[in-house]
């Protein structure tokens, strides 16, 4: 059986971000807005000049604003049209979560993005670490239809949360995708590899203040990341 590669996502804040991390070695791109707030919506002339030049899967974040991921009825609105609006650009996929106020998941608004979504793939975000039962969890968002989560264990970062993560990819299975992200880095992207198992991995691969990915640390994350 061939091995199969272990895929790389990067986090892009602009469409510098993005010719750095594809000309690197990156598999996807998760396009997003102001790395400061984590990430949000990005705008709709960004994510059309993004299409344009990406040669690799772009993933779009759908996010209204900072902070938790509780919304209201107006912010579950813009979320929609945001992604009605996005998916006439010809991208791969979405990113989102929603969860009540206590971490746990409400399906319906959910799996209501994820139907509007279709055919398009979409990944549960970080929110994913504000969970109050995670294995539960998993199954609830493969149920929602959700295709991959992303999550760092649910600790700060991917080196803390590996053994929770070894643990969701193995329950996951191929039901839904388990991707670490949250502090990885080349430094250590080879020992959570062997350590989780995970297929794909996600780094925004910034190693100073500013916004844009180190070249040389997404090359040596995707080579990491591929050596047994």
């Amino acid at each position: 059986m061939q091995h199969q590669m272990n895929q790389l996502e990067i986090a892009c804040f602009s469409l510098d971000a993005i010719a750095i991390a594809q000309e690197n070695g990156a598999d996807r791109i998760e396009l997003c807005l102001d790395r400061d707030a984590g990430g949000i919506t990005p705008p709709f002339e960004m994510v059309q000049a993004a299409r344009a030049l990406t040669t690799v899967a772009l993933n779009v974040m759908i996010r209204p604003r900072e902070g938790d991921f509780v919304y209201t009825e107006t912010e579950f609105q813009a979320m929609k049209n945001s992604i009605t609006t996005f998916k006439n650009l010809g991208i791969d996929g979405f990113v989102f979560g929603i969860l009540y106020p206590d971490g746990s998941i409400p399906t319906e608004a959910n799996a209501a993005l994820v139907n509007l979504a279709q055919p398009l793939p979409c990944t549960f975000h970080r929110a994913f670490d504000g969970i109050t039962d995670p294995l539960q969890g998993l199954e609830t968002l493969a149920a929602c239809g959700f295709k991959t989560v992303l999550t760092s264990g649910v600790r700060t970062n991917v080196t803390e949360g590996a053994d929770l993560l070894q643990q969701l990819v193995a329950h996951a299975g191929d039901r839904i995708t388990v991707m670490p992200g949250g502090g990885l880095r080349s430094s250590n992207a080879r020992w959570l590899s062997q350590t989780t198992r995970a297929v794909y991995y996600h780094s925004a691969a910034i190693t100073d203040d500013s916004e844009l990915p180190n070249p040389t640390e997404v090359a040596l994350l995707k080579q990491q990341l591929n050596t047994l």
